[in-house]
């Protein structure tokens, strides 16, 4: 039986973490693979600037850093930033996925233009930086955003009647106005929109989170990991270092 890791970027409850776990819902694994859920015990409380961004990378370091040894076989980012995931990648001889970069790759298997469909403007830097990485830039016709700020533990729950339609309306846009053939949902915590979109458009939608536990599926199928040329192992790994600074932010409720 393989066993993934799924880290979910936020410090949360079991509840919380559990709407997570709905994402399993839409993908269809074999029998022989588990995912297990674990929330970050420390970090930022939402990805709205580059502050953010490098406390997000160390909390999903610190929540990963010892998958390998506790008998995970491959880990999954809950989090289309991909943070940490070059950092778990440089200490893990294990897979790790993010869906991030994932999502935009497997959009250009689909078709020739993606756009991606966010709830708020804040986000976009994320996707900015991504797309310079991958040399993807000219791929991506839009960032569509509708202007609600997203709840990362309670998610679209009691939003459905106003932010379905919203985003429908933009996804709609991202096709005829800026000539997008597939639609990259922009959250990991969206996912309980893709099946309305889904179904009310004639192009792909691409469901981050649930691609990542397929992507994990397959690679640990075909015994694929990251090269060790792209990702090299640190000459002096600290990892009591990561684990004190993750523990003193946790007790203090960083």
């Amino acid at each position: 039986m393989k066993k993934v890791l799924v880290i979910v970027p936020f410090a949360m409850s079991e509840e919380e973490v559990g709407r997570r776990r709905k994402q399993l819902d839409a993908v269809k694994l074999g029998p022989d693979i588990v995912f297990e859920y674990r929330a970050v015990r420390c970090g930022p409380a939402s990805y709205t600037s580059h502050h953010d961004f490098a406390l997000a990378d160390f909390s999903i370091l610190d929540a990963g850093l010892d998958a390998q040894a506790e008998g995970y076989d491959a880990v999954c980012i809950d989090t289309m930033s991909d943070s940490g995931l070059s950092a778990l990648r440089s200490v893990l001889d294990i897979p790790v996925i993010g869906p991030g970069r994932h999502s935009m790759l497997v959009a250009q298997m689909l078709g020739e233009k993606f756009s991606i469909l966010v709830m708020w403007d804040r986000w976009k830097p994320l996707y900015a930086k991504t797309l310079g990485e991958l040399g993807m830039r000219d791929k991506c016709v839009s960032v569509r955003s509708i202007g609600v700020q997203p709840d990362n533990k309670a998610l679209l729950a009691g939003k459905e009647e106003v932010v379905f339609p919203a985003l429908l309306d933009a996804a709609q846009k991202c096709i005829t106005e800026d000539g997008a053939d597939v639609i990259i949902l922009g959250s990991t915590t969206m996912h309980e929109a893709h099946g309305y979109l889904a179904e009310r458009l004639d192009v792909p939608v691409i469901n981050p989170g649930p691609l990542t536990y397929r992507l994990a599926e397959t690679a640990l199928k075909l015994n694929l990991k990251h090269s060790r040329i792209t990702y090299p192992a640190p000459l002096s790994p600290k990892r009591n270092m990561i684990r004190a600074i993750g523990g003193a932010m946790e007790a203090k409720g960083a």
